[in-house]
């Protein structure tokens, strides 16, 4: 009787010494885990990283506003830039909260300031220490934020109409370059004058990672009615072993078709003389592009200049017959002054 119970108690310190070391185990893992989910930050590492540099600015001259940003992650511009014409744009990095952008965006339209707009957001986010962010309102109010745990070299300057702000850079050299780029190229309109800021930043080191991806976004001084107006601008690279390069090329492409788009706008208005003008500007911004030759050629076409015209289409349909095959569509649409006929003996000794 006296050995049963000796095993029996034996057990019971067993079990004791088991449900002791889970509890002990347990008390551990909730003291490391616990400063994540108390009030002072949450974990960043729920957060999407766009660790980046970034611009947010107004230009004072047209009203217009703009956010670029650039970093080695993958399609940076899906979550840090953000913007809305007559109202402001917001940039939101390094551990992003996404929410900055539609929450700026929305306190900025119901009048609130870009500064106070950032301050409001900043001050009810338990990660702040991890967030940067900025704004700039249609009024000229800017607002500029650095948590201070984000990864150096980090940092922010606030200008006149402008915020420039960077994590993660190789150096304390980025910001300072930036900021002395956007204030020296103000004869540019103020998406090119983005684009020399890129290359500052790049030019001293930029993100101590690389590159990858790029965005620019530009809106007016004045809301529009419809939502696929409101971005004047929308431009994003989102994989490039040069994405700056390749931004600045696609923003050269976009001034090219903003020329085609008028020349578009003229023709139907009727107006032959200014589409010819819009058109070769399209076209001389691209020369290698048989869209832009092909339409300047029309407009030639419709001013009356068949044999200048004659030389630009017998260039585009070498490169691409069916420039050809479209031309003979245009007359039922009213959009050249020929017939088929017409159009027949032009080409007869093609």
């Amino acid at each position: 009787m006296k050995k049963i119970f000796e095993n029996l108690t034996q057990s019971k310190n067993l079990k004791f010494l088991i449900v002791f070391g889970l509890i002990k185990k347990l008390v551990v893992l909730l003291i490391l885990i616990f400063p994540l989910f108390s009030g002072g930050q949450t974990n960043p590492y729920s957060d999407k990283f766009a660790h980046t540099y970034s611009i947010v600015a107004k230009d004072a001259k047209t009203g217009e506003m703009a956010v670029g940003v650039q970093s080695h992650w993958f399609s940076v511009g899906t979550l840090v830039s953000w913007g809305k014409s007559g109202v402001g744009v917001v940039a939101t990095q390094s551990f992003v909260n996404p929410s900055y952008g539609p929450q700026g965006i929305k306190l900025m339209e119901s009048g609130i300031s870009a500064k106070d707009a950032l301050k409001q957001l900043t001050d009810k986010d338990e990660g702040r220490n991890y967030r940067q962010a900025a704004m700039v309102d249609i009024n000229g109010s800017v607002g500029s934020f650095t948590g201070e745990s984000c990864i150096e070299s980090a940092g922010h300057y606030i200008g006149e109409n402008f915020s420039v702000q960077a994590n993660m850079m190789l150096n304390d050299k980025v910001i300072p370059s930036m900021k002395k780029a956007f204030l020296e190229n103000s004869n540019l309109p103020l998406a090119e004058r983005i684009i020399k800021v890129f290359e500052a930043a790049e030019s001293v080191g930029g993100d101590i990672r690389g590159k990858q991806s790029a965005a620019l976004i530009v809106v007016g001084k004045e809301k529009t009615e419809n939502i696929w107006q409101d971005k004047k601008i929308d431009l994003r690279v989102d994989d490039s072993e040069d994405p700056i390069k390749e931004i600045k090329r696609l923003l050269k492409v976009h001034r090219a078709y903003e020329h085609m788009n008028e020349g578009d706008l003229a023709i139907e208005e009727n107006d032959m003389d200014k589409a010819l003008i819009e058109y070769g500007k399209a076209q001389s911004l691209f020369p290698e592009n048989n869209e832009m030759s092909f339409w300047k050629a029309i407009a030639l076409l419709n001013n009356g200049k068949k044999e200048e015209a004659k030389k630009i289409f017998d260039i585009v349909f070498k490169q691409n017959p069916n420039w050809k095959k479209l031309i003979y569509r245009l007359p039922k649409s009213g959009i050249i002054s020929m017939t088929v006929k017409e159009l027949d003996f032009y080409f007869k000794n093609d």
